[in-house]
């Protein structure tokens, strides 16, 4: 058979990526090669797209090492069972990818992680390697996020955070039990004590930061775009609430910036007794939303739990739409007096928008029309609130309230 070309491992690996999520460079330490001997940034303008906070659109190779796997976790496409191409790069392969797309401005960064071969530690030490290079060999001074391996040795991972901007350890799936069972060569215990140990060593570097002691000294940098993990939905039991008592549990526990929700679609060598799933994606974009209302919205895991019927999340409206459905005592909330807090239990409106009312109300009192100059859209706002010139009156307790919100489907006109 004849040896693939670097383009046609591309092809492979790349595709085979596909499932890792958590990409972002949101967060990662400003950097630039601008005025020196290196090259590449850790900004800049927009193969992977992602979006930080911001709204800035980020490009980064999203690549593996390689698809090899001595693992056999039942649901993973790239498992040692799976009947898949599989294929491997070195590890000046991907430095010399990294450079040539980025100097062809098609990357800002890189994204790499690995299939296990050999052992954890060889595998890490591969993946250390290729930071490595493009830290010291070539002065690359663009995102860096890598994948890294719970099992390794420690110090492989510490090391591995002096040249990543962000490192991340899989957590799998959202329960012991449902690790052991798809997973069984890998361990709860392991994965949490590797992601304990990254944020010792960020908090350690942060307090270095801040000591007197090396006021004067630059500290050293260790990941500093912190760390993120992600979780696989739908490959068991496990309900919504379960999954976001889980993250809630983990950003708490491990200071993480992000839980990455990963849809689990069956393959189609998939084992016959994984659980039937809901339509994968809209409940992964649900779990998303959850997420943030925990995260940026000031809900507590159980005030947006205690909308979950069975524990799952309603998949025809959005969860902080049905939590105002269901406790539409607190409504409608008049948006001229009502504190930064309460505004962001209005559906429709975000951090971003509140603030603008904030700010907006202090010269003059609010109407609708105001309002509809701040937000993307009124429909689900109005419900929910008094302005200067609106009251929803009885809207707000209608008992067909909720179906103002759900897209029915319609037949389609075969001739229109």
């Amino acid at each position: 058979m004849a040896r693939r070309t670097i383009i046609q491992k591309l092809e492979i690996l790349a595709d085979a990526a596909k499932y890792d999520a958590s990409c972002a460079s949101s967060g990662s330490k400003k950097r630039n090669a601008l005025g020196t001997a290196g090259i590449g940034s850790t900004e800049g303008m927009g193969i992977c797209h992602s979006y930080a906070p911001d709204g800035r659109c980020i490009s980064l190779l999203k690549v593996l090492l390689t698809n090899f796997c001595i693992f056999d976790c039942r649901y993973c496409i790239n498992r040692s069972s799976s009947n898949v191409r599989r294929e491997r790069f070195s590890v000046d392969e991907v430095v010399k990818l990294t450079l040539d797309f980025y100097k062809r401005n098609y990357i800002e960064g890189l994204f790499l992680s690995s299939g296990i071969i050999q052992s954890p530690n060889y595998t890490m030490e591969q993946l250390l390697e290729v930071a490595r290079s493009l830290r010291q060999d070539h002065g690359f001074r663009g995102y860096i996020h890598l994948k890294t391996i719970a099992e390794a040795d420690p110090e492989l991972i510490r090391l591995a955070g002096l040249h990543a901007d962000r490192l991340s350890v899989n957590v799998e799936l959202p329960s012991e039990q449902g690790l052991t069972h798809y997973a069984p060569e890998k361990s709860g215990q392991t994965i949490r004590k590797a992601m304990a140990d990254i944020r010792h060593e960020i908090d350690n570097v942060k307090d270095a930061s801040s000591s007197r002691i090396l006021k004067r000294a630059k500290a050293p940098s260790f990941a500093p775009g912190g760390q993120s993990t992600q979780m696989i939905v739908g490959a068991d039991s496990s309900s919504d609430a379960d999954i976001l008592q889980s993250s809630s549990k983990l950003y708490a526990g491990y200071g993480l910036k992000r839980v990455y929700y990963s849809a689990y679609s069956p393959v189609p060598d998939a084992s016959a007794d994984l659980p039937p799933v809901r339509p994968p994606l809209i409940r992964e974009h649900r779990l998303y939303q959850a997420d943030w209302m925990f995260r940026f919205y000031g809900f507590s895991t159980a005030e947006i739990t205690s909308v979950a019927e069975n524990g799952m999340l309603d998949l025809e409206i959005d969860p902080k739409l049905s939590w105002a459905l269901k406790n539409r005592g607190l409504f409608p909330m008049d948006i001229n007096k009502a504190s930064y807090g309460e505004l962001l239990r209005i559906p429709g409106l975000g951090p971003a928008s509140a603030k603008r009312i904030v700010q907006a109300r202090r010269h003059t009192r609010l109407t609708l029309t105001d309002l509809g100059k701040i937000v993307r859209s009124l429909k689900n706002i109005r419900p929910f609130i008094t302005a200067a010139n609106w009251t929803p009156g009885h809207l707000t307790d209608s008992l067909g309230l909720r179906d103002r919100f759900v897209s029915r489907p319609r037949q389609l006109d075969l001739f229109s």
